[in-house]
């Protein structure tokens, strides 16, 4: 056989369809593991108000930070035009500059790194034809949505490059949302597949009612949670269980609407957020014990361990008055809590 014969052998299509679920599963898992490790970084843009350093959007150049002084000052110049250094960090050196340039160009590098790593193994598995029937919509959705997290992002960010001095806490809950969404999705698809691949004649799990009321009481709490981040809620008060020694804190100001009150008034978002919780963990509960009798007691495992982490977290962080590393903690262990809570819904769903 001549080179170009084998050239052409080794290019050729596999002829027949190999569906690979457990490798396809496995992939997102890893993916699921980086979107992870983004919303840790998120946290620690937010805590270290690094996400307005960056102030233009360069989805391909901006991968390459500046290597100069002169590079370097280029970019400091764009961020002292903003409203947040005119008004809060005039005077900061370019070495505070760097600091909080780095937690945002890491934080974008990592969704680079993302899409690549959901792509190129996306087309891989295409083009060999091992993707299984009825799931290659559903990974190209979890692509584009992934793409969509971009955008979002960017949309977030534009919100404070002008009047503001910090960017909207509405649009950063829908990035943070968005974020744990994908979590969910990419966790729920790998249980899937790999249950398909332990019996090929398993059908995707369905969301049953109550999980879907279990993971709405979710929602809610993560809304809250972001808008806490948002407003920086989480200072207004550094005592538990009373606020400032009230049950209801004081401060609370009615701000022209319901939803205004309850999603714009740091007093009362904390306070939401704050006993919410119980209700999303009750709810949580209550999904672990499903899952124990789907057996699956991996996921009631899960479910329990990471409520439970996050709710003695979530006290001390606001003990300490948002200490960093706390304050990471407790959004790190919310995207585990996403996770978990996928496992188990998916559990309680399986046919």
């Amino acid at each position: 056989m001549t080179a170009p014969t084998l050239r052409r052998s080794a290019l050729r299509r596999p002829a027949m369809p190999a569906p690979r679920p457990v490798p396809i599963a496995r992939w997102l898992l890893a993916v699921a593991a980086l979107v992870f490790l983004m919303v840790v970084v998120g946290g620690i843009t937010r805590l270290t108000e690094s996400g307005l350093s960056i102030t233009e959007w360069k989805p391909i150049t901006g991968a390459i930070p500046p290597l100069t002084h002169d590079q370097w000052m280029d970019a400091f110049r764009l961020y002292q035009q903003i409203p947040e250094y005119q008004e809060i960090n005039r005077g900061m050196t370019l070495s505070d500059f760097q600091f909080i340039f780095f937690w945002e160009w890491v934080h974008r590098l990592l969704g680079r790194l993302i899409g690549l790593a959901f792509a190129l193994p996306l087309i891989w598995f295409a083009w060999a034809r091992a993707i299984p029937a009825g799931y290659g919509l559903r990974l190209v959705a979890l692509l584009a949505l992934g793409g969509l997290q971009g955008a979002i992002g960017w949309w977030m960010v534009t919100s404070g490059l002008s009047v503001r001095t910090d960017v909207s806490h509405y649009r950063l809950a829908v990035h943070l949302l968005t974020a744990l969404f994908i979590i969910g999705g990419l966790v729920w698809t790998a249980l899937d597949l790999l249950a398909l691949g332990r019996d090929p004649a398993s059908h995707p799990s369905a969301l049953r009612p109550f999980a879907f009321v279990v993971l709405l009481i979710l929602l809610v709490q993560l809304m809250f949670g972001a808008f806490t981040a948002g407003l920086d809620a989480g200072y207004v008060s550094n005592t538990w269980p009373l606020m400032n020694d009230h049950l209801v804190p004081d401060g609370i100001i009615w701000l022209g609407s319901l939803w205004a009150t309850l999603s714009s008034d740091p007093y009362l978002v904390h306070f939401i957020h704050r006993w919410w919780a119980w209700a999303a963990a009750i709810a949580l509960i209550l999904l672990a014990r499903g899952a124990k009798r789907a057996g699956q007691r991996g996921a009631s495992i899960a479910i329990n361990a990471t409520v439970g982490t996050q709710v003695a977290l979530g006290i001390a962080t606001v003990v300490s008055g948002i200490a960093l590393p706390l304050a990471v903690l407790h959004q790190a262990i919310g995207a585990l809590v996403v996770a978990a809570a996928a496992w188990g819904a998916h559990a309680i769903g399986k046919r």
